[in-house]
């Protein structure tokens, strides 16, 4: 068995799409998985940090992952940050199965999110000074 080669590494198309039924819009989605610096930004978005205290917000956490991961038939975002108050505010049932999907493409597990979460847990100390 050969080894990769950096060009190889660099070339391979790696990101995987899905098309997604949704009947509450009217049609199908294209639900493409994150890259590692979009999933980074997303993990950051999710957690601040500030002095020895980790919070996790969760907040829109799926309205965030849909406005990275669905995609036009061009593979572009259909969604900027700028529409991620407006996705949230979406039903439920449609925004779930699309993130479930995006976070499968992007390997984004349940455990994933609770390690976020946990971080987050029991370091809220007052008694710390910032």
């Amino acid at each position: 068995m050969a080894l990769l080669t950096r060009e190889a590494i660099l070339g391979a198309s790696d990101i995987k799409t899905e098309d997604v039924e949704v009947p509450e819009w009217g049609g199908t989605v294209r639900v493409r998985g994150l890259s590692a610096t979009e999933r980074d930004a997303f993990e950051q978005a999710t957690v601040a940090i500030k002095g020895k205290k980790v919070k996790a917000s969760f907040l829109n956490i799926r309205a965030r992952i849909v406005s990275l991961s669905v995609v036009d038939e061009d593979g572009n975002r259909m969604f900027t940050e700028s529409d991620i108050k407006a996705l949230g505010e979406k039903s439920a049932a449609p925004m779930d199965r699309i993130y479930d999907v995006a976070g499968r493409l992007s390997g984004v597990t349940d455990a994933d999110m609770e390690e976020l979460a946990g971080n987050s847990s029991g370091q809220s100390d007052d008694s710390d000074s910032d």
